[in-house]
């Protein structure tokens, strides 16, 4: 056991599979008391239980550390308010929230239905609100803060087949920078991770990942940004896959231009392709790269 989270109480959403598996044994690894919570349903939120959960404390309990489960919906304010009081309960404090969970409901835009929709949105974007809201109304009153962790995905710069998923992916990037904003002078910190890794929502990507790590790959970083050794840290993006750590731009305006009088629609044609242009989305070129090779190997 190591000590760099020594005495730090910190809560895991989708801990008992996966990347929060992963963080939750690191977390204990290194001292922290943690809340492994994990409702225990399938890639689509369906069937839950909480034995994932049980199973993650029993494994943290054998190696000498301290764990307790808590089998909650985190979509739901009362789930995650469940969460950080299961923490006071137990530990009297909360220093750190990460928020892994999350599920799949894929399908192309114009097919996609309200439920699947609101369901993805729920668990991955009202997830992490659920905890940062809980956890940061009590770090705000620690002298010691805290540390916010959400997970977000390089979907949230566009997918093909999971508008859901990416829009609350990029809900997420927002959600994580404005809390990062509004909680920086209580000592709260707020950063989010866009991992690769295989997991078994990572296996029905739609198309073939230049890179690909493991869950255990991601925790470190996890461990780092939950420590005292992160406190400047705030407000960031970091993609983390195999042995590759990468920091994501802030998002700034790159171009403008400017008229003498009020904007026609014919100005705006006229001069947008030569001063401001567009920015490209790069996933097409990715999406086309791929559908090239596809077709080259096909053929051959």
């Amino acid at each position: 056991m190591g000590n760099f989270l020594e005495g730090k109480v910190v809560a895991i959403t989708g801990a008992g599979n996966g990347i929060g598996r992963a963080v939750a044994l690191a977390v204990a690894a290194e001292g922290g008391k943690v809340i492994v919570a994990d409702y225990g349903v399938g890639m689509a939120g369906e069937d839950p239980t909480s034995e994932v959960a049980d199973a993650v404390v029993a494994e943290i309990v054998a190696l000498g550390g301290e764990a307790i489960a808590v089998a909650d919906d985190v979509s739901t304010m009362e789930g995650g308010s469940h969460v950080v009081q299961a923490a006071m309960d137990t530990w009297g404090r909360i220093d750190g929230v990460v928020c892994v969970a999350g599920i799949l409901r894929e399908r192309m835009l114009f097919n996609m239905s309200e439920d699947e929709w609101d369901a993805v949105i729920a668990v991955h974007l009202k997830g992490h609100f659920t905890l940062f809201r809980a956890a940061s109304a009590v770090m705000r009153k620690q002298e010691t803060g805290g540390a916010l962790i959400g997970f977000t995905s390089g979907a949230f710069a566009g997918s093909v087949a999971q508008a859901n998923y990416s829009a609350a992916k990029g809900g997420i990037v927002s959600l994580v920078r404005s809390a990062a904003a509004g909680l920086y002078r209580y000592n709260i910190t707020s950063n989010a991770i866009a991992p690769v890794a295989r997991t078994r929502m990572s296996a029905n990507v739609p198309m073939e990942l230049d890179e690909m790590g493991d869950p255990e790959d991601i925790a470190p970083m996890v461990v780092y940004l939950l420590s005292d050794q992160a406190k400047h840290v705030t407000g960031q993006i970091y993609t983390v896959v195999g042995k590759r750590i990468s920091v994501w731009n802030q998002p700034e305006e790159v171009r403008s231009m400017f008229t003498e009088e009020r904007w026609t629609p014919e100005e705006i044609a006229g001069r947008l392709d030569g001063e401001v242009s567009v920015e490209r989305l790069t996933i097409i070129d990715k999406l086309e790269a791929y559908r090239k090779a596809a077709a080259e190997k096909a053929n051959s």
